[in-house]
């Protein structure tokens, strides 16, 4: 009797039809080849029992793998990659200066690849080398089945009978704390890049910054999945059309936050919104939507720290978890575009520093904290909670806008610590700021007086208008006593960020800008580059 076995789809779940496909059972004194239907399914008539399996289809890579065909097994989900695809990272993603990190890379031509640091200027770093293969296909790479965007992709390694050269690929961390880019450019032209976040081997500086990287793989949909794409688990079969009946066009990624559990999100997996353009510049607006909230947003804000002289120690958010990033050592932390995702051991360990020990605190992002994750060794699992009760009035404007916290759900409201938290009118605007408190220190030099306005220049094209823009916050329930209004933005229904402050009775200090946009503002406009001036020298103490 035909069965259904299974669905054959590329790296981004998508069916691939009229793949060949042979299964030669244990023994392997006979085979069978079937070809995959235009929905990617394959129908065979096998007995139960044990198969390797060879796939092959033009444009994609061949492989080999093994299966087990029985009563009641779910469909094996064949994932192949496809030839064109250039696609890179390091592992680990971060590194304190001396450690090393593996390039995984999948190239299927001769290339070449370099490090470069990104500060105010891109600075190459070194020449890692050129890369050609001796055997046909060699620095080719292939995926697992199944779920790939939970179980990872672990290349060089698993699947691999001659492993390639790994001292070759291997890359020691530059003593120089910052954000470096691996620069890999084909023989043919092609280019792509990929970002390894740098720590220093001890406390350099006295600001530390934070890379949002759990916040990069909560977004990164590499595989099919991600936070917002299939949230809670991979389809059951993949998509033909992703606009008639896939998971891949939705309001909001709220709609998908209605499970009881989450399957895990692997960072060990490329991660192709944070690739940057070989001749982008730091000054130039941000077009490839998705990316102006990741590494490439962030670029601008620590760019622009290293130009107006502010040096920083750079940590990867993974690091503050893990107790690498000594909040003690440091008097300024430094939160940049969109740091969504928190372990709760992240938060209070940053809570406690602000309230018990005078750290002060500088949030220059928005929709900050606003869902906790757990991390198990190479992946993490996001806590989204079940908001099927908030859904139905979903709205931009009204009560319908005050999202729950994800995070306020399973801990705390994140505006105990943060003074604001995210609702989702404005969600998609961008606008200028209106000034609310002129007498502030922060808007000291700055010449702007009551409803004055600042913020107009951004590099944020998804989202443009203004400094107040992309997901913006407000003070809520969870605001602390005597957190004060400095500003607030002008976006249309009063979803404008709320800019506010305030301070702990140990001397701590927090001030949050609640915007996406803020970050990569700073570069373009004046105002907000003085008032972000004047926060850093608060902080510091290094005040007129």
């Amino acid at each position: 009797m035909t069965v259904l076995i299974g669905f054959v789809s590329d790296e981004m779940y998508v069916a691939i039809a009229d793949a060949q496909i042979e299964f030669v059972p244990a023994g392997g004194d006979t085979s069978l080849d079937v070809r995959s239907r235009a929905s990617g399914a394959v129908w065979a008539d096998l007995p139960p029992g044990n198969y390797t399996v060879t796939i092959a289809k033009p444009g994609f890579g061949r492989k080999t793998t093994a299966v087990e065909i029985g009563a009641g097994t779910e469909p094996v989900q064949f994932r192949l990659l496809s030839d064109e695809s250039l696609l890179g990272y390091v592992w680990p993603k971060y590194a304190r200066a001396g450690q090393t990190g593996e390039l995984r890379l999948h190239v299927n031509e001769p290339f070449q690849v370099s490090l470069w640091r990104y500060g105010w200027q891109k600075e190459k770093v070194c020449d890692i080398g050129w890369f050609e293969a001796f055997a046909p296909g060699g620095d080719m790479q292939t995926i697992p089945d199944g779920d790939i965007v939970a179980s990872g992709v672990d290349w060089n390694h698993a699947r691999f009978a001659f492993p390639p050269d790994l001292d070759l690929r291997t890359v020691t961390a530059p003593d120089r704390t910052g954000l470096y880019y691996f620069h890999v450019n084909t023989r043919s032209g092609r280019f792509t890049s990929f970002p390894w976040v740098v720590a220093p081997a001890v406390p350099t500086n006295r600001i530390a910054v934070l890379a949002a990287n759990l916040c990069w793989n909560a977004y990164n949909d590499w595989g099919g999945r991600s936070n917002y794409v299939a949230a809670s688990r991979l389809p059951g079969r993949p998509s033909v059309n992703v606009t008639q009946e896939s998971p891949w066009f939705r309001p909001t990624g709220a709609v998908w936050w209605t499970a009881a559990a989450y399957a895990p999100l692997s960072f060990d997996r490329p991660e192709p919104i944070n690739a940057i353009g070989e001749s982008d510049d730091i000054g130039d607006p941000i077009t490839r939507t998705g990316t102006e909230h990741v590494a490439p947003g962030e670029w601008r804000l620590l760019g622009w720290l290293e130009q107006q002289g502010y040096p920083f120690d750079l940590y990867a958010e993974s690091q503050l978890d893990e107790g690498v990033l000594d909040l003690g050592a440091y008097d300024v932390l430094i939160l940049n575009c969109h740091p969504e995702y928190w372990t709760t051991s992240m938060y209070d360990r940053v809570k406690t520093w602000v309230q018990d020990s005078g750290g002060k605190l500088l949030y220059l992002g928005g929709n900050g904290i606003n869902c906790s994750v757990d991390i198990d060794g190479s992946a993490m699992t996001v806590q989204n909670m079940d908001l099927s009760d908030w859904l139905p009035s979903r709205s931009y404007v009204g009560e319908g806008a005050l999202m729950p916290s994800r995070f306020g759900l399973r801990h705390e409201l994140e505006s105990n610590l943060l003074g604001v938290g995210m609702t989702l009118t404005g969600m998609g605007t961008g606008a200028p700021y209106s000034v609310v408190a002129p007498d502030d220190p922060v808007f000291a030099g700055t010449g702007l007086a009551r409803s004055d306005q600042f913020g107009h220049g951004f590099l944020a094209m998804r989202c443009p208008g203004g400094a107040s823009g992309h997901e913006t916050d407000k003070r809520d329930a969870g605001t602390p006593p005597g957190t004060r209004l400095l500003a607030a933005g002008l976006n249309e229904d009063g979803g404008g960020a709320e800019f506010v402050t305030y301070s702990t009775a140990s001397g701590g200090l927090v001030y949050s800008v609640g915007s996406i946009n803020w970050p990569t503002s700073v570069v373009v406009d004046s105002a907000v580059a003085a008032i972000t001036r004047n926060m850093l020298d608060i902080c510091l103490g290094t005040t007129p």
